[in-house]
């Protein structure tokens, strides 16, 4: 069972939850003074609007029509009731997701990245930078960029690089031109491959690439996938449409999961459902990671670096520490060191929970919603399908109805290799050791 919104239902405002806050975010510091940073500082960055956008106090941001009109590709996006896998679990719950793999690179993070490309465009920039880590955003950014007639180059970890090479391929049909991570070509790689010739590379090693040729150029700008105001804000038209599909299904969640690496997928769903429960309304709001990178469960909120080089300013937020680099054996994605400063405050406020799970039940959860919904799901978004199974299975053994929304965002097509190293028994469990943190 699908709900479909018109076209005409497609949202027209960004929601920032920020503005909803008791407590305000701490803010960015700068890595010399330690002072709150000034919007000017951002300028070598990113242009005007998205500057705004990171330090809006408005409750909602318009989103322009040129914005709108490439969202029409394929947004709204479908909300699905998953019948098939509560009659596999045998569970008086009630299982909706909301899928955002129907996008042109079969994930959310085209939300903003759209978004990034049109305002950088209008500023007059013709070149950007980013980092990708399992692919999801490099793709997205490169779709993007062709859209608008950008420039694109992506820092690809080299890890994935080598696991998910259609990813490249499919960031390469859209004209961006693709590079492992750490390379030879910045000051930032030479320096880790001089300590580390076979470094398999890190989301924060990649960023600091991709900064420092942002910085270089004047028409060049850097774009970031997750982590920042506006990236969330931006993702937040999920939740908006979610909200009025689960309006036309009758229900309304108990509890909302989502996968979290840096948080936008997990911003873009659950920040609407936030605001129904700052407002007073009872949720449960569950945000899933894991073992192998767990920021949000094992990291210490601190103030931290974006990137292992110290270019970016320092955030408060759950981190493992800006020299973190993820397990080789992991393959499930969200390899990010930090959590969201936002995602960060609302869990230091109690206001979402956070769980971890090792890869093989994650892969698990992902192979029996391929064989009972009919979708494979990236790996990402398998960890809040193992999730929302466990809350399902919570309310069976309880004999209770719970009503579950989980954000799909996105579709495994691109990693096979991963899925055949767990059918076959090869994929190994790894927990990350806080001890070890830098």
């Amino acid at each position: 069972m699908k709900f479909i919104l018109p076209e005409r239902e497609l949202p027209k405002k960004w929601y920032n939850l920020g503005a909803d806050l008791a407590k305000p975010l701490p803010p960015p510091l700068h890595p010399a003074t330690r002072e709150p940073i000034t919007p000017d500082l951002l300028e070598p960055m990113f242009p005007a609007p998205l500057i705004e956008q990171e330090v809006t106090t408005e409750k909602y941001v318009p989103i322009p029509d040129e914005i709108l009109d490439v969202y029409r590709l394929w947004r709204p996006t479908p909300l699905f009731r998953a019948r098939r896998l509560e009659e596999a679990l045998k569970t008086p719950a009630r299982i909706y997701y909301k899928y955002e793999g129907v996008s042109p690179p079969g994930s959310h993070k085209p939300n903003t990245a759209i978004a990034q490309a049109y305002y950088n465009k209008q500023a007059g920039i013709k070149h950007l930078t980013t980092e990708t880590g399992a692919g999801q955003w490099g793709s997205a950014l490169s779709f993007a960029c062709n859209v608008f007639g950008l420039e694109c180059t992506v820092y690809m970890v080299k890890i994935s690089y080598e696991q998910k090479p259609y990813r490249k391929s499919l960031m390469q049909t859209w004209g961006a031109k693709v590079i492992p991570s750490p390379s030879p070509t910045t000051k930032a790689g030479r320096a880790i491959l001089e300590k580390d010739p076979d470094s398999l590379g890190s989301l924060g090693i990649a960023i600091s690439e991709a900064l420092e040729v942002a910085m270089e150029r004047d028409d060049t700008r850097y774009s970031l996938g997750s982590v920042l105001n506006h990236v969330l804000l931006h993702q937040t038209v999920v939740g908006e449409e979610a909200l009025k599909q689960m309006e036309m299904a009758g229900d309304y969640p108990d509890v909302v999961v989502g996968c979290f690496g840096g948080g936008s997928n997990f911003a873009g769903l659950s920040f609407p459902f936030l605001r129904d429960k700052i407002a007073g309304r009872e949720l449960r709001v569950l945000a899933v990671e894991p073992t192998a990178c767990p920021s949000l469960t094992r990291g210490k909120y601190d103030y931290d670096f974006g990137d292992i080089s110290g270019m970016t300013p320092l955030l408060k937020m759950y981190t493992l520490g800006h020299k973190f680099v993820p397990a080789g054996i992991h393959a499930g994605g969200l390899r990010y060191h930090g959590a969201a400063p936002l995602a960060s405050h609302l869990l230091g406020e109690g206001l979402i929970e956070a769980k971890a799970y090792p890869q093989n039940p994650v892969f698990e959860a992902g192979v029996l919603f391929a064989r009972t919904e009919g979708i494979l799901p990236a790996p990402e978004a398998a960890h809040a399908v193992r999730a929302a199974v466990d809350e399902a299975l919570q309310a069976k053994e309880e004999g209770k109805e719970k009503v579950i929304l989980f954000g799909l965002s996105g579709h495994g097509f691109f990693d096979l290799a991963a899925y055949d190293e767990y059918l076959e028994g090869n994929l190994r469990d790894y927990t990350y050791e806080p001890q070890t943190a830098d």
